[in-house]
């Protein structure tokens, strides 16, 4: 991707919108050749019939129903291409809208239905769920799969090799923008599907129960009385043998299939659940397993998705799919199926055809999902470093310090941030952050837990360089209050703050609790803030956490521990000779020294009395 990665995006939206455009205007042209030639095929089957039009009208209609037909499928085809290169549009304008930051371009983003984030440590605080989100910048993913992983991510941190794998992982990816941009397209163009859970297909797919007791039974009854059937028919007719008794055979498989059929059906639905997403993976499947890779992970996932007894990932689904498809005979027309199921059992060989498949496939598929939803948001981490080749990957050290070098925030447009750098830790101290309203100190926070997020995920990260040392993230930044369950805000925050402490009081020796605290009790009276102020710091630097606290209140600083522990920092405002008020957000060393609620009041128009 070049370094203007929204000039690229625009270019490629162009380049799909013309050929989309292109498929569509054929799409019409062929729609107009099938009614040109269906009409006239029914005027000559209807002289032919009805009007004894002979031969001549025969071989007219023939040939029209012929090229009929023919025209079906080109159009078909031609239609899937127009939504493929829609699909691919679709992908460089969402690429386009993540460069502008453009939020409401893009596909809402909350988190996956079964993944839980309520109370979690940092989701809420750090934006990472949701309308201007990280994970509205890192999605959408392709497969539903893939958002699962991806937001699992972004709520655990992983360990130093998982990381270091990811990385490379990301670096890989980053580099190849056309298959990315046509893994993404999969997922532009699912529509429905992407709605769709494929949760009941692998219970089904992990079962052992057949969907009839006695299958073999079943089986050699079935065989039995088709080859039963089919010869005494052909012996009656031929004259050969003059008893009908094939008709009672035909009965008796009737009878059969009344009996068998709601079981039949429920594996038939099981099987299929989610067809549409069936369909999408065994594309995005196959997508893989037609790139080569190096980096270990990318190799370990698609060695799943192509090692193993039987047929590849791809191979399998695409044969699941047409079992699925001859099995879709039972939901046509009944004056349909009834005959052909009567004559031939049809439903019973789909459903053995299916249980081969899950005896021998079946509880491979869920190993093939995961590897798919891994490689997808691989993808999405690969897309992060490829849209932003300016920011750098962070190196995992083993000291207890997060040192960040233009540091800022990844979810505003490079326009507005305004990077800073920043240094957090070692241990027995704590980053104060002081400013006036407005000037930026949580967003230096949020910035800070964000990379942080980021750097344990396997991304890269809003900095020109980073080192992160394993951890765990806590924060208390944004706090709710709920009427519901009759907590006040003051009561809310402090629970969130023990929280803090006792997360940091029992981390393991081998990882550091990274805590971001803004305006602790913010709720209360000056004096008594000041006294919970410093005893929460004690407690932290205590456990050997590292973190950063913003504060209003510049006397906090002068007492222990904070007065000994803290390394201070500010952010300050600019006002001109009109009275404007300006801020830089350039993080500064000491101790702020200028205030600016008042200031603020009488510029928005209230009057100081």
């Amino acid at each position: 991707m070049p370094a203007d990665a929204t000039v690229e995006y625009e270019r490629r939206q162009r380049e799909w919108s013309a050929r989309r455009d292109a498929e569509r205007r054929r799409s019409i042209l062929l729609a107009r050749l099938r009614l040109a030639t269906f009409l006239p095929a029914i005027a000559a089957l209807v002289w032919w019939i009805g009007y004894g039009g002979g031969e001549p009208a025969f071989v007219v209609a023939a040939v029209l129903l012929l090229a009929f037909a023919t025209l079906v499928v080109l159009h078909a085809r031609v239609e899937e291409r127009a939504s493929w290169f829609e699909a691919l549009r679709e992908v460089n304008a969402r690429g386009t809208a993540r460069e502008m930051r453009d939020w409401s371009r893009l596909p809402d983003a909350p988190a996956p239905a079964d993944v839980d984030v309520d109370g979690h440590a940092y989701a809420a605080d750090l934006d990472l769920f949701g309308h201007a989100s990280l994970f509205q910048l890192l999605g959408p993913a392709a497969t539903a799969g893939g958002s699962r992983t991806l937001a699992a991510w972004l709520l655990t941190p992983a360990e130093r090799l998982v990381i270091l794998r990811r990385q490379a992982a990301v670096r890989e990816l980053a580099d190849a923008d056309r298959w990315r941009e046509h893994f993404a397209a999969f997922g532009a163009g699912a529509g429905a599907a992407r709605g769709e859970s494929v949760a009941g297909f692998l219970r089904w797919a992990g079962g052992t129960v057949p969907a009839l007791r006695h299958l073999g039974l079943v089986r050699a009854t079935v065989y039995v009385l088709l080859a039963s059937m089919w010869t005494l028919a052909a012996l009656h007719f031929t004259g050969r043998f003059p008893n009908s008794t094939w008709a009672l055979l035909l009965l008796i498989g009737v009878v059969l299939s009344f009996v068998t059929a709601r079981k039949v059906s429920r594996a038939f639905d099981e099987a299929g659940a989610g067809e549409r997403t069936l369909r999408q993976h065994a594309a995005v499947f196959a997508h893989v397993e037609s790139q080569s890779f190096t980096a270990p992970q990318l190799v370990e996932l698609r060695g799943r998705l192509t090692s193993g007894p039987g047929q590849s990932a791809c191979g399998a689904m695409r044969s699941l799919n047409r079992i699925l498809g001859f099995a879709e005979l039972r939901h046509g027309s009944a004056l349909l199926h009834f005959p052909i199921q009567a004559a031939t059992l049809w439903d019973f060989h789909c459903l053995f055809a299916l249980e081969r498949w899950r005896r021998r496939t079946g509880r491979r598929a869920a190993g093939w999902f995961d590897a798919a939803g891994e490689i997808d948001a691989l993808a999405c981490l690969a897309t992060l470093a490829s849209d932003h080749p300016r920011w750098g990957f962070p190196v995992l050290g083993d000291d207890r310090r997060v040192v960040a070098s233009a540091l800022g925030h990844p979810l505003l447009p490079d326009d507005r941030r305004v990077p800073n750098d920043v240094e957090v830790g070692p241990p027995g101290t704590v980053l104060l952050i002081t400013g006036s309203n407005m000037s930026g100190k949580s967003t230096l926070l949020r910035a800070i837990g964000v990379n942080v997020v980021l750097a344990q995920s396997g991304a890269p990260v809003c900095a020109h360089s980073m080192a992160v040392p394993p951890c765990d993230v806590r924060t208390s930044i944004r706090i709710q209050d709920s009427l519901e369950r009759g907590v006040s805000y003051f009561m809310a925050a402090l629970a969130r703050l023990k929280a803090v402490v006792d997360a940091a009081e029992r981390e393991p020796g081998d990882r550091a609790l990274v805590y971001l605290l803004d305006e602790i009790l913010q709720g209360t009276n000056s004096a008594e803030r000041a006294i919970a102020v410093q005893a929460v710091a004690r407690h932290l630097i205590d456990a050997g956490a590292i973190g950063a606290m913003t504060t209003h209140d510049l006397n906090v600083a002068s007492e222990e521990p904070l007065r000994s522990a803290a390394r201070l920092v500010h952010f300050t405002e600019t006002v001109d000779e009109q009275g404007r008020m300006s801020f830089d957000y350039r993080l500064r060393e000491g101790l702020a020294t200028s205030r600016n609620a008042l200031r603020l009041m009488q510029l928005i128009g209230i009057t100081l009395k």
